[in-house]
């Protein structure tokens, strides 16, 4: 797990901890110093601990004026026993909310299991987007059967190409419009 490094194409464009309005401005990072674990093993120094012990994120691309980010992660997404999601939600989302973040994508191919509690946060995070939404690129199959299980599915888009959608190929302003249109023409 520690060769695993969050996606790192777009740092010429963004780069969380120098963005004096991220959640993450002025952290370090080691490039040798692996200090973080997911079921014992050891992950990649360049991944954000936002108070989780199996989940960990990457501020990957935040654009103020179109009001979207790029969240990649890490790991065991554990609401019942962690409640990552009040973490991530509290600690994460609410600062960029504050901000004007309003869409909000999340590629979770690295995110190994979900286990789920309740709904609240993801029902509030909702809320606090307006018009905006929350979309999950990339999670594998077990993952999203968990979040349908709950119906955390109905506060997250996801389904279609967004499963399968080659993200990487894109720049993040050309991956949020995809995403923008898949969704737009779900909803209309």
């Amino acid at each position: 797990m520690q060769d695993i490094e969050p996606f790192y194409a777009w740092r010429d464009l963004y780069i969380a901890a120098e963005d004096e309005f991220s959640p993450f401005f002025g952290r370090e990072y080691s490039e040798f110093v692996y200090t973080h674990t997911i079921y014992n093993y050891y992950i990649h120094p360049q991944w954000d601990d936002f108070g989780s012990n199996t989940l960990y994120t990457k501020i990957l691309f935040v654009d103020y004026e179109r009001k979207f980010t790029v969240m990649e992660f890490i790991g065991e997404w554990n609401d019942a026993i962690n409640n990552d999601i009040m973490m991530l939600k509290r600690d994460v989302i609410d600062e960029m909310l504050l901000r004007g973040i309003r869409h909000f994508i999340l590629i979770g191919e690295n995110v190994l299991n979900f286990h789920p509690s309740d709904d609240c946060y993801y029902s509030e995070w909702q809320d606090d987007t307006d018009d905006g939404w929350i979309t999950a690129i990339n999670f594998r199959v077990h993952v999203l059967q968990e979040f349908s299980k709950i119906n955390i599915d109905s506060f997250l888009v996801t389904g279609g190409e967004l499963n399968s959608l080659n993200w990487r190929n894109y720049s993040p302003v050309q991956l949020f419009d995809k995403v923008d249109s898949l969704i737009r023409r779900r909803l209309g």
